[in-house]
């Protein structure tokens, strides 16, 4: 007896297609799991095992094989304990997925099928590669909804799923009464307008939200780094449709969606612990979001390449947009443009300094701008 069921993995934000296929066989009793799984999707034995028994579901009690095809791809996250159950389940039954459907979804040891990381991806992906219909978390339900021309099913345990697959009892689609009210765009907890003093500071910030451009802020404990960078979003405009979507993804990942105005990943420092997606993740959040590292050491070099090679925007101008101390040539520069003059160009071997910020009597250096690399790679 055999069944096979669609789901995927995920290698950054590439949703890549995963077909779970579960054989019964006479032979010895046991459970054998196939195709390059990681550890994570290896211990899914254990799970799937436990989960069909305390669902009410008879587990075979036969030689029992586990395929995720295609074999030369790495499997990795929990994602794939509600396919494995449910194509244990249909190939026992006898019966065949319905096409064009994915199943994503994590299993507990009583069969509620819980939260994974990166639903939206996941949802936007299969779109992508023709599918129509996906079984998601509960819990998930309404990020999977987000993407359209998408059946949602949320999937509170896995007898529930397996009944609907078998025609038992029916699963009702997500629909657009289940997603509640739009939220209201609130105010930025933090306004630029209460913070008293900081005059460059301020100016620095005003500039690298009208200009785009990269802020960096230096300078010791106290001096009001981190409460100059949390007013920098209330200066921004709503997002759009897509670079809304853009942004719930990375936080999808994750694992931050629900609580999207939580402050930022701090940095993009490699940590081993980390699986692939959310490294890739880690990488986004500093390249397309709000981001202040609480250390300039958190970002090493390594870090910054991988940052721009992940997409990071890297204007070819850099603008100093601090007054004083710096140099008068850079006032020029920026009073040029602001009013959308020419703007000059500096002598040879003029090197500004970085303008000072005076806050509780302790000094920032703040720069706003984007260097490039030069040809030697430095």
């Amino acid at each position: 007896m055999l069944a096979a069921v669609d789901s995927c993995t995920l290698a950054g934000f590439e949703v890549r297609r995963v077909e779970v296929q579960a054989d019964i066989a006479q032979g010895e009793v046991k459970f054998f799991l196939v195709g390059l799984a990681a550890t994570s999707v290896k211990e899914a034995r254990e799970r799937v095992r436990s989960a069909i028994k305390n669902s009410g579901l008879e587990f075979p009690g036969k030689r029992l094989t586990v395929n995720l095809a295609p074999a030369e791809l790495r499997k990795e996250g929990s994602r794939l304990d509600l396919p494995i159950a449910v194509a244990i389940a249909l190939a026992r039954a006898g019966k065949k997925a319905p096409p064009r459907t994915a199943f994503l979804g994590e299993l507990s040891l009583d069969g509620t099928v819980t939260h994974v990381d990166g639903v939206l991806v996941a949802a936007r992906g299969l779109r992508a590669l023709g599918f129509e219909r996906i079984f998601v978390p509960a819990a998930d339900a309404a990020e999977a909804a987000l993407v359209d021309g998408l059946v949602v099913m949320p999937c509170a345990n896995l007898k529930a799923v397996v009944d609907h697959l078998l025609g038992v009892e029916t699963i009702q689609p997500y629909g657009p009464e289940g997603a509640g009210a739009a939220a209201e765009i609130e105010d930025s907890e933090h306004d630029l307008a209460e913070v008293h003093g900081q005059e460059e500071g301020r100016r620095a910030l005003e500039i690298a939200a009208a200009g785009g451009h990269h802020l960096l802020l230096s300078g010791p404990p106290g001096a009001g780094k981190t409460m100059l960078a949390r007013c920098l979003p209330g200066l921004l405009p709503p997002l759009e449709l897509e670079e809304a979507l853009e942004v719930a993804q990375v936080r999808s990942l994750l694992g931050e969606l629900p609580t999207a105005c939580r402050r930022p990943a701090s940095s993009v420092a490699d940590r081993g612990s980390h699986s692939q997606e959310r490294s890739a993740a880690r990488i986004t959040v500093s390249s397309s979001l709000t981001n202040w590292p609480s250390s300039s050491r958190q970002c090493s070099r390594r870090c910054a390449s991988r940052s721009r090679r992940a997409g990071s925007p890297s204007p070819g101008r850099v603008a100093q947009c601090l007054t004083r101390p710096a140099s008068p040539w850079w006032r020029q520069r920026i009073r040029a443009r602001l009013d959308g003059q020419a703007i000059p160009s500096a002598a040879a071997g003029a090197h500004p300094a970085p303008s000072t910020v005076t806050g509780a009597g302790s000094p920032v250096r703040c720069w706003t701008g984007s260097t490039s690399r030069s040809a030697s790679g430095e």
